[in-house]
């Protein structure tokens, strides 16, 4: 069986609601204070367990309440952490969250995500990962490390996932290690140029990423699904019809089971729906990986 490697991000989410966010110098009430484990790696990692896969976590946390928080919560999905580095010195990642009327604004302090170097990566890979293997990762790391960790994976004969958010650009020459590239609006327009809304924007933006070298592109789309490239011919797949309540995991559930999917061998197509009601339903509740359903929800 395939496993689901991820390379990424943990952090502690610290998520308060309220009725409106705060002006300048401007304190409000807020309430539903939650303090759970997130980071864009660990959330896909645990939505890619929680559906079933095989998945194995390669981070770094420090030597702190939070950081043995984020391991514990983990190897209660099922991750694999055995490949977490426990920094000496430095300090877990933390993500406060504002939530307001469905959306959320984020503060990112990264803490030791940012202390892995390819070196590192490569080490693991080494010893746990096969060809055929799905790596997914990033941009929540080291900019650097990510990239070259994106050619040591291919490189090895894994199926590589790409997520850059937060919004950073890909240097060309690395677009060829990227065999699908999961990007949002904000994500492809920073990419592009070319924000993808109607049908011949996300084409045009689709054709940039895949001119640049990326194989295969899903474009998330929010309220209208997501679009994607088989080949020449572009597909879309419409969003479940919900009221959002917390979007903090949602496109981070939507790559988790994509991945799962793909390593038990389903079509890009049959995932890509697979996904979207995983995410559909993380956003009906509050947090992050708590928020991330199971297999047995998303096939009811």
């Amino acid at each position: 069986m395939k496993s689901v490697i991820v390379f990424g991000s943990l952090n502690m989410d610290l998520t308060i609601q309220c009725e409106r966010i705060p002006q300048q110098g401007e304190t409000v009430e807020g309430s539903n204070f939650l303090s759970n484990p997130g980071g864009k790696g660990g959330n896909q990692a645990v939505a890619a367990a929680k559906f079933g896969a095989s998945t194995k976590m390669i981070a770094c946390v420090g030597q702190d309440v939070f950081g043995q928080k984020l391991l514990n919560v983990l190897e209660e999905y099922k991750v694999d952490c055995q490949s977490v580095k426990i920094s000496k010195s430095g300090q877990t990642g933390v993500a406060v969250i504002t939530c307001h009327e469905g959306d959320n604004r984020i503060i990112l302090s990264s803490g030791t995500n940012h202390e892995l170097k390819a070196e590192d990566v490569k080490e693991v890979l080494y010893k746990v990962a096969k060809p055929g293997d799905l790596f997914v990762t990033q941009y929540e790391c080291e900019q650097n490390t990510v990239l070259e960790s994106l050619q040591i994976a291919k490189e090895m004969g894994m199926y590589t996932i790409f997520n850059p958010a937060p919004a950073k650009i890909i240097p060309t020459q690395y677009y060829t290690y990227i065999d699908l590239l999961v990007v949002n609006q904000t994500e492809a327009e920073f990419q592009t140029k070319i924000f993808p809304q109607e049908e011949e924007s996300c084409k045009e933006a689709i054709q940039s990423m895949r001119q640049m070298g990326a194989q295969q592109v899903i474009i998330t789309l929010g309220s209208s699904g997501s679009i994607f490239n088989l080949g020449e011919e572009l597909y879309q797949v419409p969003a479940c019809q919900i009221e959002a309540v917390d979007t903090t995991a949602a496109g981070d559930t939507f790559i988790g089971v994509l991945a799962a999917c793909l390593a038990e061998e389903k079509d890009l197509k049959e995932s890509v729906q697979y996904a979207t009601k995983a995410a559909a339903l993380t956003i009906t509740r509050y947090g992050a990986q708590q928020a991330i359903p199971y297999r047995k929800e998303i096939e009811i």
